[in-house]
C-alpha cells in the first residue's frame, strides 16, 4: 500500500521544506485546513501536491469512508471483541437515533446525561452534603482512561472551575492515595470510583483504602461514594446506592469514555452547561469528520501527516507540544489514545502487519520543554516530527505580555526546526563571540542546526470547553483513520491484559503465600532480594 509513497519519499528526501515555500508563495494557505475557528497548518512538512494525492489515495484504498460510517452507525467494528464503537454517540446531542443490534441507544445515553447533570448540580449547590456539610473536594479513583481523560480535562479547563476541587488517584502505589487524601476533610469529600467492571485491581485497592479513610474520619459512605460502573451487584456490595451509580455500555472503550459518566468529575468542576459545551465541541468535530472532503478534513490530514512521517519516512516518535500550561496532561492522554489503540503487530484478519504500527508519542508543554528535550529535537540524530498547539489568547488579560511571549516561542520553534542554521551562519556567529582559527571552526560546528525538520501547528482562539472537545475528538478520529489505513483494530488492547494476568498470578508469591517455584530465574531472584530487604 505504501510503495508509491516510499518512492516519492526517496526521491524528495534531500529536498528542503524551505524550498517548497520559495517555489509556492501560497503554500501556507494551500497546506492548511480549518473548521470553525480552528486552523491546522501542515505546510512545514515535506509534503507536496504529489505526496498529498498519494496519501489521500490511502483513504480510498482502505475505504475509510465505509469504515467511518460503520463506526457512527453502531456496527461492530471492534471485531476481536464483537462490539460497536460508539463514544461518538455520547456527544450526539442533536443527532438522530443510533442503533446497536436494532435498539436505539440514544434514549439511555440522554437519560444518563440528565442524571449526571442533576447529580452535579446537587453537589455544586450543596444539596448533596457530606457528614460535615457541603462537598468541598472530589476524589476520582480510576486508572487508564478512567483517570487520564478526566484528569487532563479538569486541568485544561481550570479557568471554568466554579465547583468543588477535584483530585485524581490512579497508581496502586500507596503514595498516590496517601498524598491525595492528606489535608482533605473526610466529612466533606466525595469519592468517585471509576471502573466499568468494578474489578480493576488498582482502582478497587485504592477505593477500599479511601472508603476506610472516609469512614474512620466520620464521613458517610452511603452519601459520599459514587460509582461509574455497569456492575450493579458489585457496586451494591460495596455499599453504593443505586442513585449514585452511573453506568456505560461496553461499546464505550476506556480511553474514549471521557464524554460520558467517566467525565462526572469534570462536570462537577465546571458545571453541566460548560460540560455540554465540551460535548458540543466533540460533536462539531464529528460533523466535520463525516462531511469534509479528505483534502479539507482535519482528522484525516493529521492522520495522513502522521503516516507520512512514521510509516513512510521512518521517524519513530512524535512529540506533542501544547503551548498551554493547562494542557500539561494532554501528551500523556494522547499517548494512551494512540499507543494503546494502534500499538499492534497483527492486522484485523490475524496476519502479521507488513508495516510498522503506531509511533511512540510523547511531549510536554512549551516553554518548559524548550529547556529540557528540545536540544534533541533540534540537533539530535533522530528526526522527531512535532505537533504544536497554540491559542490566540489566554485567560489572563492582565498577563497578556506573557501570552505574546508564549506565542512567539511557539512560532519560533516551528520556524527554527524548518530553517535550521547553516555552517556559514554558525561561523559568523562564532566570530561574533570572538573565536578565530581552528577554534572558530570547532565552535561553529557545534552551532549548526541541520533544520528541515517537520512540524504541524494547531491554532485556535482560546482554550474553552468547546475547543477542548474539538481537540479530543480530532485526535480520536486521527487515531481511527490511521488504524483503518494500517488495517488494525484500534479498539482492543490485549497487550494490557497479559500484564494484569501475570500480576494477579504473582500476588501470592509476593505475599509470601507461595514459593518461587515455576518462576523464571530473574523474577525469583528479585523476589528473594526484595524479601531480604523488607518486603
Amino acid at each position: 500500500m505504501f510503495e508509491s509513497l516510499k518512492k516519492i519519499q526517496a526521491a524528495t528526501e534531500s529536498r528542503r521544506i524551505t524550498d517548497l515555500f520559495d517555489d509556492d508563495a501560497e503554500r501556507a494557505e494551500r497546506y492548511c485546513a480549518g473548521t470553525g475557528d480552528m486552523r491546522l497548518d501542515y505546510s512545514r512538512t515535506n509534503i507536496d501536491d504529489a505526496t498529498r494525492l498519494a496519501l489521500i489515495d490511502l483513504c480510498d484504498t482502505a475505504d475509510v469512508a465505509a469504515r467511518r460510517e460503520a463506526m457512527f452507525t453502531g456496527q461492530a467494528i471492534n471485531e476481536t471483541e464483537g462490539r460497536a464503537v460508539l463514544h461518538t454517540a455520547l456527544r450526539n446531542l442533536d443527532g438522530g437515533s443510533v442503533l446497536v443490534d436494532g435498539a436505539d441507544v440514544m434514549p439511555g445515553i440522554l437519560d444518563t446525561l440528565a442524571r449526571m447533570r442533576r447529580f452535579a448540580d446537587r453537589v455544586r449547590s450543596g444539596g448533596l452534603t457530606g457528614q460535615g456539610g457541603a462537598i468541598t473536594d472530589v476524589v476520582n479513583i480510576g486508572i487508564g482512561g478512567s483517570d487520564l481523560g478526566p484528569a487532563m480535562a479538569v486541568k485544561a479547563l481550570a479557568p471554568y472551575h466554579d465547583g468543588p476541587r477535584c483530585h485524581f488517584v490512579s497508581n496502586v502505589d500507596g503514595a498516590d492515595i496517601a498524598d491525595c487524601l492528606a489535608g482533605l476533610d473526610p466529612q466533606r469529600t466525595l469519592l468517585i470510583v471509576a471502573s466499568k467492571t468494578f474489578t480493576t485491581i488498582e482502582t478497587m485497592t485504592n477505593a477500599r483504602t479511601a472508603r476506610a479513610w472516609l469512614s474512620e474520619g466520620g464521613g458517610d459512605a452511603a452519601r459520599q461514594i459514587v460509582a461509574l460502573s455497569t456492575a450493579a451487584e458489585l457496586t451494591a456490595g460495596f455499599g453504593i446506592a443505586d442513585d449514585h451509580v452511573f453506568g456505560f455500555e461496553d461499546w464505550v472503550g476506556g480511553r474514549y469514555s471521557l464524554w460520558g459518566p467517566i467525565g462526572l468529575s469534570l462536570m462537577i468542576a465546571i458545571g453541566p452547561k460548560a460540560f455540554d459545551a465540551f460535548l458540543r465541541g466533540g460533536q462539531a468535530m464529528d460533523l466535520h469528520f463525516r462531511a469534509a472532503p479528505w483534502s479539507e478534513n482535519l482528522p484525516v490530514l493529521l492522520a495522513l501527516t502522521g503516516i507520512w512521517h512514521h510509516q513512510v519516512c521512518g521517524y519513530g516518535t512524535r512529540a506533542v507540544l501544547p503551548y498551554d500550561q493547562r494542557l500539561g496532561l494532554l501528551p500523556g492522554y494522547l499517548q494512551q489514545l494512540e499507543m494503546e489503540s494502534n500499538g499492534k503487530s497483527v492486522a484485523m484478519d490475524g496476519t502479521t502487519l507488513e508495516e510498522v504500527s503506531g509511533p511512540v508519542v510523547w511531549g510536554a508543554p512549551g516553554t518548559n520543554g524548550q529547556h529540557a528535550f528540545y536540544q534533541l529535537i533540534h540537533q539530535g540524530t533522530d528526526i522527531v516530527p512535532c505537533e504544536f498547539m497554540i491559542a490566540a489568547t489566554g485567560h489572563e488579560p492582565e498577563l497578556a505580555h506573557h501570552h505574546r511571549l508564549l506565542v512567539a516561542n511557539c512560532l519560533a520553534q516551528g520556524q527554527a526546526l524548518m530553517r535550521g542554521q547553516s555552517l556559514e551562519r554558525a561561523r559568523a556567529r562564532a566570530g561574533e563571540k570572538g573565536f578565530s582559527g581552528d577554534e572558530l571552526e570547532r565552535q561553529a560546528r557545534h552551532r549548526v542546526f541541520v533544520g528541515n525538520r517537520p512540524s504541524v501547528t494547531l491554532a485556535y482562539p482560546r482554550m474553552t470547553p468547546f475547543v477542548l472537545g474539538q481537540i479530543v475528538a480530532l485526535y480520536e478520529h486521527r487515531v481511527f483513520v490511521e488504524g483503518v489505513i494500517l488495517g488494525i483494530n484500534s479498539f482492543d488492547q490485549w497487550g494490557v491484559e497479559l500484564g494484569k494476568e501475570l500480576a494477579t498470578s504473582l500476588g501470592p508469591v509476593v505475599d509470601g503465600d507461595q514459593d518461587c517455584a515455576g518462576q523464571d530465574g530473574s523474577t525469583a531472584a528479585l523476589v528473594r532480594f526484595l524479601r531480604r530487604n523488607g518486603l
